[in-house]
Parts: C-alpha cells; structure tokens; sequence
C-alpha cells in the first residue's frame, strides 16, 4: 500500500521524486567517502555537483547524461582520491543513460555507447585488467537495456489504451447511430399511422355531415367508424410513444416491438380506405414469397401513404387501384388513382409522405416512384427486390 502511494506520488511530481533521489544518493556517496577518508570542503561541492543534474534528467536527459560524464572527468581529474566516490562514478552515469533509454529515441545512444572504446584502451594500456571493462560495460549496457525495455513497454500500453479508448468511442458513435436510426423509424411509423388516421376520420367525418340529412343512420355508422379508427390510432401512437420513452437513455429502446402490418394487412387497409369513400380495387399477379417483416411493412406503409393521398387530395369521389406483382425477382407495387378531386398534374404538397417511402425503399434495396398519370390522377411504383437488406 506504502509503495503504491510513494509511486503515485512520483508520478505526480517527478521533480520533487529526481530530487530525493538524487539527495538521497549524494548522502549515501558522500557518508561512504567519509568512512574511508577525510572529504574535504572541495569534495563535498563535486559530491553536489555530481549528483545535482540528476534533478533534471526526465526533462532534458541527453544533456543531463553528458553534464555527469564531464562533471565526472573533471572530478577524478581533481587529484583528490579522497574526494571520489566510486559508487557515485558507477551509479549516477547509469541512472542517467537508463533515463536516455527511457525517454529518447534509440539514436541517442550510439554516443554513450562509443565512450566504451576509448576507456577500454586507456584502461588496459595502463595495465587495467579487461574483465573490469567487461563487467562495465555490461551494467551500463544492462541500464541501457533496461530503459529500451521500460519505453517500449510502455508505449505498448499506450497503444493499448489507445486502441481501447478508441474501440469505446467507436461504440459509443455505433449505439448513438443506431438510438438516430430507430428514433428516425418511430417518426416515419408516426407520420404514416397519424396521416393515414386523420385523413381517413376526415373523410368519414365529412361523409357524416353530408349523409345525416338524408340518412341518419348511415351517418351514424359512419362517426362510429371514425372513433374506431381514433382509437385505433390512438393505440398506435401509445405503443410509439413508449418506445421513445425507452430510448431516452440513448439507449436502443427495448420495449415491446412497434407495430408490424405486412402483406397479409393489406386488405384491412384496403377496407378502411373504401369506408372513407374511396373506391379501392386490389389485383394480385404471382405468388407471395416469404420476404421478412421488413420488406412487408414497407409495402404496407408505401401503400397506405399512397392511398392517404389519395384521401387528401383525389377527393371522396376518387378511385383507386392498388396493384401488387410478384415474382422471382421481388415485388412490384403500384398505387393509381384517378384524380377525381385534382387538377390535372398536380402534385402533393410537399411533406414527409414521399421522402419516407423513398428512405423505406432505399433500406431494402428498392426504389419508389410518384408522379402525375397523363391526363389526371396520380402514380406511385415500389419496387423491392427479393434479397433485402433485412433478409439477407
């Protein structure tokens, strides 16, 4: 725990760590010169001199390495045997190339490293024995080693770290795309059910008005499938809703799936449609393939925004023919309706009623295409091909 707390400490403040060491071993040295022999006032100054570079070698180390090594020359240079510590000569130079190692490119080692030449001549051309050479030349290699070692393992901790920092942020950007991309599928689920919805209460409302004089019981009927079709989508909207409420922790929501209509919801929505006062036919060419929930809510939705506008804009009066083809390659749909209630190559108002069916399309590998018919009315094409996004 000690230990832990002392590294934390060093960590925190390396200036203040170099400096206790640094005093501590020119304490050490110096105590140990002093059982051996008098140290003079001279000694104790390169005693300080020597060992006070080591207070800067994290910030400049290849300076502070050359700074002992002149120091050190010009200490035993004194003359004073008394005065020189040969564990200081040993320690001090080996702390300071460990730290060269540590914190600087391996380039800056090649000149530390041809200091060994000249020494080793010198020494055994006076008679020095080489296996001193040898074994100083192995602790400062060892101390070299040492701080090659230190950096590398810790710029692979770095890199680690990195690379662990990064994956969290790729995941992070993933699950904030993914809250976007199903936040973005409830608003088109919200505008299809709404649009559909209201449009169809309008027309079964407006229907109510005219039909009550003449035929209150029919009127009746109609309000009836108003509120129904209300709280249908009412339901709806609640389920939307909570899923929403799930997604707020920027989270995918969890909750209970939105709701799903496929092919088989055709003709309920076909039979909706026709409640309003639209006259809907409905042909089938080929046989239905088994294309996943996805590739059938989005047939689903592209025809019932179609028929929705329809509703609001061909008038009570239009018809409209909703004709659905498959085969091996996929599915074609397309919506016509006659225009009863427009003029001729009007367009929708612009909204989101388009560009959704075209964002649904385009998820599932297909296209949609709306335009005015020639004369009157108005045209929408789906096509999906048989191998979906969703599917494959």
């Amino acid at each position: 725990m000690a230990m832990t707390a002392l590294k934390v400490a060093a960590r925190r403040h390396p200036r203040v760590a170099d400096a206790v060491l640094a005093g501590l071993l020119a304490v050490v040295s110096a105590q140990a010169a002093a059982e051996l022999g008098q140290v003079s006032g001279a000694g104790w100054v390169w005693f300080a001199a020597f060992h006070l570079p080591l207070v800067w070698r994290r910030r400049a180390p290849v300076v502070v390495f050359w700074a002992i090594v002149l120091i050190g020359l010009l200490w035993v240079g004194d003359g004073d045997a008394d005065n020189v510590s040969g564990f200081s000569l040993l320690v001090v130079p080996m702390i300071a190339l460990y730290t060269v190692a540590r914190h600087r490119s391996r380039r800056h080692l090649w000149a530390p490293a041809a200091l060994v030449v000249p020494f080793a001549i010198g020494w055994v051309s006076n008679g020095g024995p080489w296996w001193d050479v040898v074994a100083l030349a192995g602790l400062f290699g060892a101390a070299a080693l040492l701080g090659v070692t230190v950096q590398t393992r810790g710029a692979y901790l770095a890199e680690v770290e990195e690379r662990a920092h990064r994956l969290e942020r790729e995941r992070d950007q993933q699950a904030r795309l993914a809250v976007a991309a199903e936040r973005a599928r409830i608003a088109r689920e919200m505008h299809d059910i709404v649009a559909h919805n209201l449009a169809v209460m309008v027309a079964l409302s407006d229907g109510a008005a005219a039909t009550t004089p003449v035929a209150p019981e029919r009127a009746v009927g109609m309000m009836e499938k108003a509120s129904a079709t209300g709280r249908e989508a009412l339901g709806e909207i609640r389920r939307l809703v909570g899923l929403l409420r799930d997604g707020e922790s920027d989270q995918v929501p969890a909750g209970a799936p939105a709701p799903q209509p496929g092919f088989d919801d055709i003709d309920e929505l076909v039979g909706q449609v026709r409640s309003a006062g639209v006259d809907v036919a409905v042909t089938r060419q080929g046989v239905p393939r088994d294309w996943g929930p996805g590739a059938g809510l989005t047939v689903y939705r592209v025809v019932q925004e179609s028929l929705t506008n329809t509703m609001k804009h061909a008038g009570p009066r239009a018809k409209a023919q909703v004709r659905l083809r498959y085969s091996a390659a996929g599915v074609d749909v397309e919506i016509v309706d006659d225009g009863a209630g427009r003029r001729a190559g009007a367009a929708p108002a612009p909204g989101h009623g388009l560009t959704g069916m075209r964002e649904r399309a385009a998820s599932f590998g297909g296209r949609v295409e709306a335009g005015p018919c020639p004369g009157a009315g108005w045209r929408v094409h789906l096509r999906l091909p048989l191998t979906t996004g969703e599917d494959t």
